[in-house]
């Protein structure tokens, strides 16, 4: 089946499924928006044919989706690229609201916009190989594609945590969390595949290749967390683990999170705050927002230039530190774009 996916991202039917894979394995199946817009045709297009019970997602190589193409929205910093993300926000959207059975199959690498077109699906497949993550403040960005709608959503503050210090995770975390709904075996993704889509059914099929992961991070650590990261405000945050310095975990957050963008980590609070009382699509109105402003702004790019133009190399904020960012500065990523909001 054809969507106008190229050869970046491969539709077929199978049996009951609608089956997507990606497939840019040499780029980590990073997202553009030739693949945004055919993964939309294709879900208009299942969810009215009869003869499609549920959709599979899945990514070829080592990674699900490490993304979005940061290189692509680097080169195109003179004319950013705003009608990407108003298309990737309306398919998070698009899958979120999706009638049918959409389960990913997440077996490597799974951040940013990979995240979106996954975990607001009905049904996240995790496998040993699994690793997500939200890393977007260590890049002068924000969690996006629906980040305001998950990470709230998550157990014990874990969604705050993980927005703020963009730490990865695996999928005994990711269960324990609620980012996950089925552990199963990365063995197993070939036989689970084929059940779906002979049986046209998740629930039971899933049930019989679940397995039990244990928690990668200690209990006494996620008691931690919860109460370090459910301070009412950044600020908050900082001086809980600022009271427990001499503690390993305390110590090593810290050190991460001030590496962090100050302003991207003003935003990520905030957002994360108020997306918890909103709907999906109200959160991605907000998001669109907060990605205008930050497409016209300093730090994105200056992320982006250090971790992949300049590999490893110091990026260097404006403003350079989270005092220095005022309410004022964070409210108005927030505040109604004078062109009008994002529809759907």
């Amino acid at each position: 089946m054809d969507f106008d996916g190229g050869d970046e991202v491969r539709f077929e039917h199978m049996g009951a499924a609608g089956v997507i894979t990606m497939t840019r394995p040499q780029a980590l199946n990073a997202l553009n928006h030739r693949m945004v817009k055919a993964m939309s045709a294709a879900l208009h297009h299942w969810e009215r044919e009869a003869n499609v019970a549920l959709v599979v997602i899945k990514g070829e190589g080592r990674a699900f989706s490490a993304g979005g193409d940061l290189m692509a929205i680097y080169n195109g910093r003179e004319n950013p690229p705003i009608e990407f993300f108003a298309d990737e926000y309306r398919l998070n959207r698009q899958i979120e609201r999706f009638r049918k059975p959409y389960i990913a199959l997440i077996d490597g690498i799974v951040m940013g916009g990979g995240v979106g077109v996954s975990f607001h699906g009905s049904h996240r497949v995790l496998t040993e190989n699994a690793q997500f993550a939200m890393p977007e403040v260590g890049i002068g960005f924000f969690p996006d594609v629906g980040g305001s709608h998950l990470l709230p959503d998550l157990a014990d503050n874990f969604g705050m945590y993980l927005g703020l210090t963009g730490t990865r995770v695996k999928w005994g975390d990711a269960l324990w969390s609620g980012l996950a709904t089925h552990p199963v075996k990365s063995e197993n993704l070939g036989a689970l595949l084929e059940m779906l889509a002979r049986n046209g059914e998740a629930e039971g099929v899933l049930r019989n290749f679940f397995t039990m992961p244990p928690r990668e991070t200690p209990r006494d650590v996620w008691e931690k967390i919860d109460t370090w990261f459910g301070e009412t405000s950044l600020h908050g945050i900082f001086a809980a683990l600022e009271k427990n310095a001499g503690n390993t975990q305390a110590d090593s957050l810290l050190a991460t999170m001030r590496t962090k963008s100050p302003t991207s980590m003003r935003v990520t609070f905030h957002e994360i705050a108020q997306g918890l009382s909103r709907s999906m699509e109200d959160c991605m109105r907000m998001e669109f927002r907060i990605v205008s402003r930050m497409l016209a702004g300093h730090d994105f790019y200056e992320g982006i230039r250090a971790a992949i133009v300049d590999k490893g190399s110091k990026p260097h904020w404006k403003p350079g530190s989270i005092k220095e960012v005022s309410d004022s500065d964070v409210e108005a990523y927030f505040a109604p774009l004078p062109g009008g909001d994002l529809t759907f």
